[in-house]
């Protein structure tokens, strides 16, 4: 039966008497499909979570969490997810008078479609056990952000909660028409302080640089950011208060040690809806990137979290970059360093090992001009002695790389990864070199590939083989070179033939007659 209790992943085990934290998911629109990856990564780190609450597109993965799903499911539903679903359109008519336009879409599709994919059931998170969970939601008749309770929340208001003006209608209920928060606050930190979280982990997927867009949809996105990020730090200057106050020896909803921070959030501000909707991104490539990043946080951060200050949730200015992706797999075995012998041992025993990848040029300028400069990955391997779909913690891409043999150039991927707590790195590198006879095509689909048994290529070598890329593969990948963040359709196209230049320029000077 649904209903039965049952005790989301991530809830702390009845001996557990460390500190309390709050899971605080962010919203972010559809993009929120990052915060599966890091959530995946925080409980594939032993985190344990007393509370957790959710603001806009945030209540989606609390709900999936509250549901039962585990955070790899979670991330497989939203890979799977097509994305179009979201959108559901009204009678024609009615756009003919845009002039007395409610919004632009209803909710059927997220209803019909959406919510039964991402494995969410209402009767389920009413059931939840062991983990306190909270949805926000804006009363649009008392202008006032309401807190719903697991176990009192229904349908409508969890359809209300990402109801954004414009894009959806409000939700009726009662006297009361209810919608999203994110005009009011994306995260409720006061909540989980009022619920005695000692440790704050915040999900955040909100842009926050100082760029401002042109363009009416951007400047939307601006109002949003400043609302979100505004209330943010009206909250995170109350709890500094509170934590002078604690320090003081005043206890404070029965806090008696200053309250911590941690916050995880991409680097740059995450392609917007559109992008996604369009195929820019997908939702495999936020889920990887949530989880890099989190783990990246995990890695580097401090016992006494972050400062309660603006600079935690400021993000780098979008420059004009690039992205694509690619897809390889061949055969690959373990205890062998030779890639050729490792090919010929994996074709035998019918072992291989396949990658997912989007690689993320975030400066395209400094990229042609730098070798040196390297561009991201975010993806994911599967190797049957490991497992599906585990993801990158980090990944490094560089193109007509150097060293100290002459006539050669390499196109390298170097990809830290984490199974059965140990640390993996694997490095594939394609050679360029022009031998006799026509070789091109096979050094650009050929990538011999090193499996080490640590955290850098300096590591021991454990495993060997030979990716391969197919027609179809080089195809779409250079099909599906994209140019982003680019000011108009004259900087892309530029932006494209220098690429393409510098590219099919290099590749002529390696295999010129």
């Amino acid at each position: 039966m649904s209903n039965q209790p049952h005790k989301p992943y991530g809830t702390p085990e009845p001996t557990y008497s460390g500190n309390k934290r709050s899971l605080i998911l962010a919203g972010g629109g559809m993009r929120v499909a990052y915060q599966a990856g890091a959530i995946r990564a925080l409980i594939e780190s032993g985190l344990c979570f007393n509370h957790a609450d959710g603001t806009s597109g945030g209540t989606m993965n609390l709900a999936m969490l509250l549901s039962g799903l585990s955070p790899i499911e979670m991330c497989d539903r939203w890979q799977t997810l097509n994305v179009k679903d979201f959108v559901s359109f009204i009678p024609l008519e009615k756009y003919l008078k845009a002039w007395d336009l409610l919004s632009m879409g209803d909710a059927d599709g997220i209803i019909d479609r959406v919510f039964p994919h991402l494995g969410i059931d209402i009767s389920k998170i009413n059931a939840s056990e062991g983990m306190q969970g909270t949805f926000n939601v804006c009363n649009f008749t008392h202008k006032t952000n309401e807190v719903i309770p697991h176990d009192r929340l229904d349908l409508d208001l969890l359809v209300a909660g990402i109801s954004l003006p414009i894009f959806m209608p409000p939700v009726q209920k009662g006297d009361y028409l209810y919608m999203d928060s994110v005009w009011i606050k994306d995260v409720n930190l006061m909540e989980a302080v009022r619920r005695g979280a000692d440790e704050l982990w915040v999900l955040w997927c909100i842009g926050n640089s100082s760029e401002y867009q042109t363009g009416i949809f951007n400047q939307y996105v601006h109002m949003m950011e400043l609302s979100a990020n505004g209330a943010f730090f009206e909250e995170c200057d109350r709890i500094n208060e509170i934590n002078q106050r604690i320090l003081q020896g005043e206890t404070v909803y029965g806090h008696t040690q200053p309250i911590k921070l941690h916050l995880i959030k991409p680097a740059y501000p995450l392609p917007l809806d559109p992008d996604y909707y369009l195929g820019n991104i997908d939702g495999a490539t936020l889920v990887d990137m949530g989880y890099a990043d989190a783990k990246q946080y995990l890695q580097t951060m401090s016992p006494a979290g972050l400062p309660f200050q603006p600079d935690v949730t400021r993000m780098h200015n979008n420059l004009p970059g690039m992205t694509f992706r690619e897809s390889m797999a061949g055969a690959f075995v373990l205890n062998e360093t030779d890639p050729i012998q490792g090919a010929a041992k994996g074709k035998a025993h019918n072992s291989s090992l396949s990658l997912q990848l989007t690689i993320n040029i975030c400066d395209l300028k400094r990229f042609l001009g730098d070798t040196t400069f390297t561009a991201s990955i975010a993806g994911n391997i599967s190797f049957a002695n490991f497992g599906e779909h585990i993801p990158f913690k980090r990944g490094v891409f560089n193109l007509f790389a150097h060293d100290h043999n002459p006539g050669y150039k390499y196109i390298t991927y170097e990809l830290a990864f984490e199974h059965g707590n140990q640390d993996y790195y694997l490095v594939g590198k394609k050679e360029l070199h022009n031998d006799p006879g026509f070789d091109l095509w096979q050094d650009m689909t050929t990538i011999y590939t090193y499996l080490h048994q640590g955290t850098d290529n300096n590591s021991p070598i454990i495993g060997s083989g030979i990716l391969t890329l197919d027609v179809g593969d080089v195809a779409k990948c250079v099909s599906g070179w994209r140019i982003t963040n680019a000011k108009s359709l004259t900087e892309k196209t530029t932006l494209l033939a220098e690429f393409g230049s510098f590219f099919w320029g290099n590749i002529w000077e390696t295999y010129q007659p």
